[in-house]
């Protein structure tokens, strides 16, 4: 009887033991899947002594959606008012110019703000290459989307702006704008516009862009703090 009474003893403990385990385990799967996932691991989020916002911190607003370019296909048109029309690959534009890199804070009109170290290709260097009219004032930026935003020759060169194809050390993906983004330094973030294909030097000073032509003002500096 006593045999009986410790065997039964013995199923207990296993028993209990048992569900301990199993509750134990399922509460770590249920931790785990609940866990916050980071999308880019790899991102540098401090710089030369500066903290960095995320990536996930720049909302992915567009007007139609993530755009798919096909990587083997895409080609980067400067056209309008240059010596000559010039089509790029993507390896073109990354393997054969300068790369520059700069901290600078992308501000929206809908209230949000993210400091991210870009890394890309001046416009400048991709004009001078093309051979800038004299009589060119305005370059017109195309998106695959359809978007397009304008901004002054002189503000361009001066603030050296350059397409982006990194953020945070981490290469544009399409949801982040892939191939490029243009970091419109001191302007709002309608100005930034990515998933880039064409670039139109024009002496056209009243164009406006996509969201210019629906009432936003075409000078989208943002007022010093």
């Amino acid at each position: 009887m006593e045999k009986i009474k410790n065997h039964k003893r013995t199923i207990i403990v296993v028993v209990i033991t048992v569900a301990i385990l199993m509750g134990a385990w399922i509460a770590l799967v249920l931790q785990v899947a609940s866990a916050p996932k980071t999308l880019y691991p790899t991102e540098i989020r401090e710089y030369q002594g500066e903290n960095l916002s995320s990536i996930n911190d720049v909302y992915q607003n567009a007007i139609k959606g993530t755009q798919y370019i096909n990587q083997t296909t895409y080609q980067l048109t400067i056209t309008g008012l240059v010596n000559k029309t010039l089509q790029s690959t993507y390896n073109d534009v990354v393997n054969n110019h300068q790369h520059y890199q700069q901290i600078v804070t992308l501000h929206c009109v809908e209230g949000w703000s993210a400091k991210i170290l870009w890394e890309g290709i001046l416009v400048n260097d991709l004009l001078q290459e093309a051979g800038i009219s004299q009589n060119a004032t305005v370059v017109i930026f195309h998106a695959s989307d359809g978007f397009t935003t304008a901004l002054p020759v002189d503000y361009i060169i001066q603030n050296h702006i350059m397409i982006a194809f990194k953020m945070n050390g981490v290469t544009l993906t399409p949801q982040i704008g892939w191939p490029f983004m243009l970091v419109s330094q001191s302007q709002y973030g309608y100005k930034w516009i990515k998933w880039i294909t064409q670039i139109e030097v024009s002496n056209n000073t009243g164009y406006l862009g996509y969201w210019e032509s629906r009432g936003y003002p075409n000078n989208a500096t943002v007022p010093n703090p």
